[in-house]
């Protein structure tokens, strides 16, 4: 349903991607120095997939499918000596059940094949995430839950504007042929057929690109149909649609081409609610990429410990801590100076 969802409406695919390219890219420091060469040889060149290559692939799509369903997993892939990891895959959230193990705190992972289930022998090379789960329940809650409600009115209102544009945007003539005189009454069957082959003569040319002109003796009315009737304005119903869809997924309007009123003070703090968002999507991240690269080193036989460290959101942020190191270093002078001019009046 998520999927279908994202291909009607492609504003919500753009907020969902706009999300995981925002959420940046990150590097991996390694505790011990010597091996960082070869944690970050791991993860530049680590198969995803049948097509992918490097970590980063693998978190986008992970991230794509934890916002997107509210569940994520993946699997690390060991090599037939056991040596190595062989690579990582991108699982289907509905192929994995997850069932309370015999430690509350260790979960038991099930695959799903057709009408049967498949225990995973070794839990600890299975990925999974959950976003927002409710009480008890492993599984988490698509950031989209909610929305396939709103967008079936707005695909509703969509679908009209459709039809009424098929109805009166492609334009329709009607012409009508008014007798006059009793001789225009014998002879009026004659004259609309005449006046109609006329008229379709001419409208023929028209589309060859040739202009003709429509010749008819007696009163002849021509009119477009449906002129006299007007569309329903839809500008307002659409945009509380929007505003709703939009408020759901955290995006700012403008980022997605919504070129609503706003004030400069009310962009930047719809920039610092999507940085705060953006935040708590790499806090669930991180896990899974450490729990990544120490499982590699581990498997190599190395008892190295890792820390992800997440590159700035964006230029402003830096710029604004900047500022602020630069008001506290100046606080931090001004105090500085009048202490010392206490000191000297002492």
């Amino acid at each position: 349903m998520y999927e279908t969802l994202r291909e009607a409406v492609p504003i919500i695919d753009a907020a969902v991607t706009k999300t995981v390219r925002l959420a940046g890219g990150f590097r991996v420091v390694c505790s011990e120095e010597k091996y960082q060469a070869l944690l970050d040889e791991f993860i530049s060149g680590v198969k995803i997939g049948l097509s992918g290559i490097g970590l980063q692939s693998f978190i986008d799509s992970y991230l794509d499918s934890l916002i997107t369903y509210g569940n994520a997993a993946g699997e690390i892939v060991i090599s037939k000596d056991g040596e190595s990891i062989a690579g990582l895959c991108n699982l289907s959230p509905e192929r994995i059940e997850v069932k309370e193990g015999k430690n509350p705190l260790e979960p038991e992972y099930f695959i799903k094949n057709g009408g049967k289930k498949i225990a995973v022998k070794n839990s600890s090379l299975i990925l999974f995430t959950a976003l927002s789960p409710r009480g008890e329940s492993p599984y988490g809650r698509s950031v989209l839950e909610g929305i396939p409600y709103l967008a079936k009115i707005l695909m509703r209102i969509y679908e009209s504007i459709g039809q009424n544009f098929d109805r009166a945007g492609n334009v329709r003539y009607a012409v009508t042929y008014k007798p006059q005189s009793e001789s225009d009454f014998t002879y009026a069957r004659e004259r609309a057929e005449q006046i109609a082959k006329e008229w379709s003569d001419g409208m023929n040319a028209s589309r060859c690109g040739e202009v003709r002109d429509f010749v008819a003796v007696g009163d002849v009315d021509i009119k477009v149909i449906g002129a006299d009737n007007h569309f329903t304005d839809t500008e307002v119903p659409v945009r509380q649609l929007l505003e709703q869809i939009t408020a759901k997924l955290s995006i700012p309007p403008f980022l997605l081409g919504l070129s609503w009123s706003s004030t400069e003070r009310m962009s930047s703090q719809q920039a610092d609610i999507l940085t705060s968002e953006l935040e708590y999507y790499r806090r669930l991240l991180t896990p899974v990429i450490k729990k990544i690269c120490e499982s590699f080193l581990c498997i190599s036989g190395l008892t190295a410990k890792t820390e992800v460290v997440w590159d700035n959101i964006n230029l402003q942020d830096e710029k604004e801590l900047a500022e602020a190191r630069l008001k506290n270093a100046e606080a931090e002078q001004i105090e500085n100076s009048n202490k010392t001019k206490e000191n000297e009046n002492v």
